[in-house]
């Protein structure tokens, strides 16, 4: 891990990289946390090396990053601390469900740190990311290994291509009739079947979430989502059966029952929030720009149009409970009258 300069003065930072060394501090406080239920809970070997890989990687992070906020005096947010986690907590995921819940971090890492990267100037934040890069391009590397050997990787759809070379010579290409069909291309397969997947994993999350949050509201709400994920899963679904393409779906995503949460509300609700909801909208987004038959983008706006409000609905719900920490932010320099 890399070592930040000891700076006195924050203006030495940009508000970019402020931003992003806060929602990194954020998202690596919850991830310690869920580290460290899965540490406890997991029984494969397999899954439990990878686990403690990602633990110790957060470990560094959070202490790394308390450093830079220290040096370039900006306000540490509280994020996520023990009191998020219930060491008494039973079982709640099986180790196959884990190690997906694992896969799913390092992918909105890799988005993340990817954006952040690109972001910054600081030659040591950008340091700091390159090498929060790496760690996850490795760790994702050994999770895919363990799930193809355990033969729990969900594969996408295996379609006969076509070979020839061709170019659009109509503009009936962006639209989808019956006496003017053309099948999907392999960018469109690609990004429905990324959809559907990361839905049909979202979807059991909040079922989880949903047996073991404390109070009718937030059970509520995620039960609304489980609705609204599978009204995306069903109407991405009719799209490809008309197609004949077949979608294949885990069957390992095991939920026990248990007495006690492992997890705050806080959590939970955040986790939701920010890593569903911001992976979701970021696949949406990138479906929508290379989606180009007028029938795909009209269903993918509708989910997208559900997922915004229900994402809304979650952040008034972090609000009301006091839960939403407000990032640092300009000076006011207004004149009061």
């Amino acid at each position: 891990m890399c070592a930040f300069p000891s700076r006195k003065h924050v203006k030495d930072l940009s508000p970019t990289e402020v931003s992003n060394i806060w929602s990194s501090y954020l998202k690596n406080s919850m991830e310690h946390q869920l580290f460290r239920y899965f540490f406890m809970t997991a029984d494969d070997k397999e899954t439990k090396q990878i686990i403690k890989k990602m633990l110790l990687h957060s470990q560094k992070n959070m202490k790394q990053l308390k450093k830079t906020f220290s040096d370039y005096k900006v306000t540490l947010p509280i994020g996520f601390t023990e009191k998020d986690m219930n060491v008494h907590a039973g079982k709640l995921f099986g180790d196959s469900f884990i190690l997906y819940f694992c896969q799913d971090i390092t992918l909105l890492s890799m988005t993340t740190y990817s954006s952040a990267l690109s972001d910054c100037e600081n030659t040591d934040v950008r340091d700091h990311f390159q090498k929060c890069m790496q760690f996850t391009c490795e760790i994702q590397n050994d999770i895919v290994k363990v799930l193809v050997r355990k033969s729990l990787y969900i594969e996408s759809p295996q379609v006969a291509l076509d070979s020839k070379v061709e170019f659009v010579e109509s503009k009936t290409y962006l639209t989808e009739r019956l006496s003017e069909h053309r099948p999907l291309n392999v960018a469109e397969i690609a990004n429905l079947t990324r959809i559907t997947h990361r839905a049909q994993f979202s979807k059991m999350v909040m079922t989880a979430f949903g047996q073991t949050a404390s109070t009718k509201e937030l059970k509520k709400h995620f039960q609304k989502g489980q609705e609204g994920l599978q009204y995306a899963i069903d109407q991405l679904n009719e799209i490809f059966t008309k197609e004949n393409i077949p979608v294949a779906a885990s069957g390992h995503y095991k939920i026990n029952p248990v007495q006690t949460s492992p997890f705050s509300d806080k959590l939970m609700l955040f986790f939701v929030n920010t890593c569903l909801g911001m992976y979701c909208f970021v696949m949406i987004t990138q479906a929508l720009n290379s989606s180009l038959r007028t029938d795909l983008f009209i269903k993918l706006s509708k989910v997208s149009l559900g997922f915004r409000k229900y994402y809304g609905e979650g952040l008034f719900l972090m609000i009301e409970n006091q839960w939403l920490e407000e990032p640092p932010q300009a000076v006011d320099r207004k004149v009061s009258t």
